[in-house]
């Protein structure tokens, strides 16, 4: 490998102005930097946990389909993760002069504040909703907005307002589409093949050069503290007040960031954002769709990775299950050496992992379903959108031309201390007529297969109901029911 320049300080463009700071914690948000150092006081702070969304800023970042804008939750999103980006706040739109910017005009003409909080968050996630889409339906505004809350219950008239902007405006014409030119040259600019590193002694801050580099540095600091997206670590700071650093910041990292699909299968670099792998996963692997859409809200699908969604070992993530039902395998490396193993093999107890010191989580890959196959994906929660799941269960089955079972896979999160399949009620069922009669006698099994908890989103009763509830569903879904179990109401309008 190439020797490696370092850089002391951190580039981003803030609104119209380039930055540099060359000193900055490992914990330090963007949040507090906005209010505290910069005086943007625009962007609130509702929950400082990526859920209320009245942090909302847009952070344009560069990538192979040029410049992106994406919504993001600034409460938990990190200084030392914004090199070589844009950086836009609400201060940062402007209409004509002595005029509103297109999207705040229609919110002030169509009632869309009440208290005015959440009214900063509102404006910039429909800001990135527009500029993406000019005239959305009703489903783009509610998924561009499940981050978004508003506790004056002020949704209808957001939604009017949402469907208004276009008639204020032309997106094609906003000053950020206009600059964008100019803009992706200044970031260019700003990605000069360094690796950033601040601080001293353990309050250290990393952003490796390339995935190598990221490799060859933890490699030497294998206790340090891995930040992708930041939706879980940010939370550790904000809720737990922990210590991360030394903090090795990959988000956005060249190696990492790559999604392609090789002999029928997609491989998944591990900083693969949830927005950025819907398009194919929704495409290739359907079910696939609509779990994505209810990972959090917009704003931390914008910034969560699907790796450390894995790498974190929690026993209710949402990807781990249904990527074990469809036999993925994980690629680890430490320094340069790399192994390849089954994903379900990669959980091994509560908060313990099969991943040695210095290594990480480099890609996942995972096999698309063979047309016959039949895969489906259900996630419990207390409200639709923007939960954290209670249950989440995922069926994968092949079926032998006299309609016996030929292969399952059934997984489960939030069920016990880890991601697990239900392997005795894999073996009831393996080998059996697909009939009601032996799913019912399967459901038996499960009992063996878990036990699981009471907490704040289930009982322990709940979930073992629900389980089986959805093995029965899976069924009733792969069988001859025309109707289908569950429509959204977009759909049923």
């Amino acid at each position: 490998m190439a020797k490696i320049s370092i850089r002391s300080e951190i580039r981003f463009i803030l609104n119209g102005r380039d930055v540099a700071l060359s000193s900055v914690a490992p914990d330090a948000t963007l949040l507090d930097w906005l209010r505290l150092d910069r005086s943007l006081r625009g962007t609130k702070e509702g929950c400082a946990e990526g859920d209320c969304g009245a942090c909302t800023v847009l952070v344009g970042k560069l990538s192979a389909g040029g410049l992106v804008y994406e919504s993001v939750n600034a409460c938990i999103r990190f200084l030392g993760s914004l090199d070589g980006t844009h950086v836009v706040t609400v201060e940062h739109l402007r209409g004509g002069p002595g005029q509103l910017h297109p999207v705040q005009q229609a919110m002030v003409d169509f009632h869309g504040s009440q208290c005015g909080f959440c009214t900063p968050g509102f404006v910039m996630s429909l800001y990135g909703l527009w500029m993406k889409s000019p005239d959305p339906s009703n489903a783009d505004i509610e998924k561009a907005l499940q981050g978004n809350l508003c506790r004056c219950t002020g949704y209808e008239a957001i939604m009017r307002a949402a469907h208004a902007i276009s008639s204020y405006g032309n997106a094609a014409k906003d000053p950020l589409a206009a600059e964008r030119k100019a803009i992706t040259a200044r970031l260019e600019a700003m990605h000069d093949g360094a690796r950033v590193e601040m601080g001293t002694g353990k309050a250290r801050l990393v952003v490796p050069a390339d995935v190598d580099d990221f490799a060859a540095v933890l490699d030497k600091e294998p206790g340090a503290t891995i930040v992708a997206g930041s939706t879980d670590v940010g939370l550790w700071v904000t809720k737990h007040m922990r210590d991360i650093s030394p903090a090795i910041f990959i988000g956005n990292l060249d190696g990492l960031c790559t999604i392609s699909e090789d002999r029928g299968v997609i491989s998944i670099g591990a900083g693969v954002t949830y927005t950025d792998a819907f398009a194919t996963l929704a495409k290739r692997i359907p079910a696939l769709g609509p779990l994505f859409d209810r990972i959090g809200g917009e704003q931390v699908r914008n910034m969560g990775t699907i790796g450390g969604n894995i790498a974190n070992g929690s026993p209710i993530g949402d990807t781990p299950p249904p990527l074990i039902a469809l036999g993925a395998r994980l690629l680890l490396r430490k320094g340069k050496k790399r192994r390849t193993i089954p994903l379900e093999t990669f959980f091994i107890a509560y908060g313990k992992q099969d991943r040695q010191q210095g290594e990480f989580v480099e890609a996942v890959h995972v096999p698309i379903p063979a047309k016959d196959t039949k895969f489906a994906v259900y996630k419990i929660t207390k409200r639709r959108d923007e939960d954290i799941t209670a249950a989440l269960g995922a069926f994968f089955l092949t079926l032998t031309g006299d309609g016996r079972v030929a292969e399952v896979r059934i997984a489960y999160g939030g069920m016990a201390a880890t991601p697990k399949r239900a392997s005795f009620v894999e073996k009831a069922l393996l080998g059996k007529p697909w009939t009601e009669q032996t799913v019912e006698a399967a459901t038996a099994e499960y009992a063996r297969d878990f036990t699981p908890l009471t907490d704040m989103r289930a009982s322990a009763e709940y979930r073992a109901l629900a389980a089986k509830n959805l093995l029965l569903r899976f069924f009733a879904e792969t069988s001859s029911i025309k109707a289908p179990i569950q429509i959204s109401r977009n759909e049923a309008a």
